[in-house]
């Protein structure tokens, strides 16, 4: 995104600091780091406390201003490192390297600075149980383990001293290279038709604490512990960035790795709510980029139709069958009734669907026959008889009928306005609006 080849975050209006969500850690020159991946900056008017804006803030962003202090429009507020992911010290203390040696590590130059520095990097020997890892020993007595997968760039020697706070390892961030639009507009398609990405991230699915196990058939496994329940287990790829280390608190739909977002984790973790906001700003974001001015609601209505449809996960007294896939708005109108005749409710879920099944899979099939396999839904219809109700805009359009939008809603076609005679009585002159106004414009043509 934009965001990631930034390197600094200023206010755009004046007002108080708010941290939200946010792990610090100050630094031995006063800096403070921050810890979580999910903190948010809020900058809000410190007289009626209404939020002025919200930004989030990258891992390892160092501050510049603390939690209550005031901001004028322009501060410097936060700034990052555009080009590389960092690995934090959450505390004080000595450096131990384990199973980082010839086998898992070797000197590589930067294309960019130049530098020679140690990369990790993949184990020839499948049969090895190497796994590089930097250990430190805190001040405390505390002991902090931080895993290494493979393109991680070691940033600290052997028994070095480091403080809480500083960079232990660093990798590449992943930028976007095409910046035209003929770049963007597959990532578009990829959002609008929900599709899967070949390689996601993998997503906390509650809130809990990470650990590792041992690992299986050369995967990585990572528990997941929550505070109440059975812990939930992931396995991951060596190869693939882990984005947590071990005693980690993560929240529930948190990336735990790297990788694209699955657009179905989200509503299935987070909701609908989360999942429309998430479309919303991707598609947005790729216009911005050619700096392309579309108003959210353009989108909204898009996504309204992807969101539409709803899986029965329970069908209670109702005639539906277990996995159905219905419109929302009938399943809770068949649930009203059956709470009115003291039945038991139909439960669902919600369902993502790509623009091109979510078109198909519409009650008409007259509008379905005009966007795509016209053959194959014209025949299914008439082999089972289809029927349909002309409810929608499409197929009133292709059978030449008034819409059922505006002057032509079913509840205007059968309205009277009465109009009040000159001399106090009144004449009851009938006029027909809806589609009586149409016929009698094409009497008149």
């Amino acid at each position: 995104s934009g965001r990631a080849e930034q390197s600094a975050l200023e206010a755009r209006f004046p007002g108080v600091v708010r941290f939200e969500n946010a792990k610090l850690v100050k630094r031995r020159d006063g800096t403070l780091v921050v810890m979580s991946r999910k903190a948010e900056i809020v900058v809000y008017d410190p007289q009626d406390g209404r939020e002025r804006e919200r930004h989030p803030l990258y891992y390892g962003a160092r501050l510049r201003v603390e939690e209550g202090k005031e901001v004028k429009s322009g501060q410097l507020i936060a700034e990052w490192d555009p080009f590389t992911i960092p690995i934090l010290s959450e505390v004080a203390g000595r450096v131990e390297w384990r199973d980082i040696n010839e086998l898992t590590m070797e000197e590589r130059a930067d294309e960019r600075t130049g530098f020679v520095e140690n990369e990790i990097i993949e184990v020839k020997e499948k049969t090895s149980d190497l796994r590089p890892r930097i250990v430190i020993h805190g001040q405390d007595g505390e002991t902090r383990v931080y895993n290494l997968p493979v393109g991680v760039r070691v940033s600290v020697e052997h028994n070095q001293d480091i403080d809480a706070g500083d960079v232990i390892a660093k990798r590449e961030r992943a930028t976007t290279k095409t910046k035209d639009i003929t770049g963007g507009l597959p990532r578009v398609v990829e959002l609008f038709e929900a599709r899967k990405p070949k390689d996601p991230a993998h997503m906390a699915d509650v809130d809990g604490v990470i650990s590792f196990g041992e690992d299986s058939r050369g995967k990585r496994r990572i528990i997941l512990t929550p505070e109440y329940g059975d812990p939930i287990e992931y396995l991951v790829a060596k190869t693939k960035h882990i984005a947590v280390q071990s005693g980690d608190s993560v929240k529930a739909g948190e990336a735990i790795t790297d990788g694209a977002v699955n657009p179905h984790d989200i509503l299935r973790i987070d909701g609908v709510k989360a999942l429309a906001s998430y479309l919303l700003n991707e598609i947005q974001e790729i216009y911005r980029l050619q700096g392309v001015r579309i108003n959210d609601k353009h989108v909204e209505v898009i996504v309204r139709q992807m969101l539409k449809r709803v899986r029965i996960a329970d069908s209670g007294d109702t005639d539906y069958l277990l996995g159905d896939h219905v419109e929302r708005w009938r399943v809770l109108k068949t649930n009203e009734e059956m709470v009115a005749q003291k039945k038991k409710p139909a439960t669902f879920e919600p369902l993502l669907l790509g623009i091109t099944k979510a078109s198909l899979s519409t009650d008409s099939f007259i509008s379905a026959a005009s966007f795509q396999e016209t053959t194959k839904v014209l025949t299914e219809a008439s082999v089972s008889g289809k029927v349909d109700h002309l409810r929608g805009l499409k197929e009133n359009v292709i059978m030449g009928r008034l819409i059922p939008a505006g002057t032509g809603v079913v509840e205007y076609s059968e309205r009277r306005v009465k109009v009040e005679g000159d001399e106090g009585g009144e004449a009851h002159e009938q006029v027909r609006v809806g589609r009586a106004s149409l016929e009698s414009l094409v009497g008149l043509i």
